[in-house]
């Protein structure tokens, strides 16, 4: 079995934070599809709030890892997938602060996840459209920056089939477009 030590990949603090931008980026895209199901429930623009802070020099802290804990009940709960999903970009948004530099390609989600996830609330959003998920994907990939594409080539691709369903496949597709 292979130690994580060795795995180890570099990992600076400010390709962090620029990797938190881009997922806050992607999940406050889909915040008012939450909004317009959820008015009163505050957590995914609080998780991403958190993420953006992180991202513009603020520090890592338990707030920012209870932000993404309490966006991720939020998507838990929700009743529409539209919602539950947005919800799940806002998770993903303050989660990718705390991305490991181990070479494993779980990792990936931390990047992605907020992608990925927004795709699915626009597609959801338009009745399961899966043409609208794929053009938020390329929006997505088009906002990637040097950085962020530079991190995600250090870690191990997604692998189609890997998980089930469409998030799945947005993931990949998103990937793939990273890595091209």
């Amino acid at each position: 079995m292979v130690s994580p030590d060795d795995r180890r990949i570099p990992l600076a603090e400010d390709e962090l934070r620029e990797v938190a931008a881009y997922a806050a980026a992607c999940a406050r895209s889909a915040l008012p599809l939450f909004e317009s199901i959820s008015p009163a429930d505050a957590r995914p623009r609080e998780a991403i709030a958190a993420a953006e802070a992180f991202a513009a020099g603020q520090p890592r802290t338990a707030a920012l890892r209870a932000a993404a804990w309490s966006a991720y009940a939020a998507a838990r709960e929700a009743d529409v997938a539209t919602a539950a999903h947005a919800a799940h970009a806002a998770s993903h948004a303050a989660a990718a602060a705390y991305l490991h530099p181990i070479a494993d390609a779980h990792q990936v989600k931390h990047i992605l996840g907020a992608a990925a996830h927004q795709a699915l609330a626009f597609e959801s959003d338009a009745g399961g459209d899966g043409e609208v998920g794929d053009a938020r994907v390329s929006w997505a990939a088009g906002l990637a920056s040097a950085t962020v594409r530079e991190v995600l080539l250090r870690y191990p691709s997604v692998r189609r089939g890997r998980g089930r369903g469409r998030m799945s496949e947005l993931l990949f597709a998103l990937d793939g477009r990273l890595r091209d």
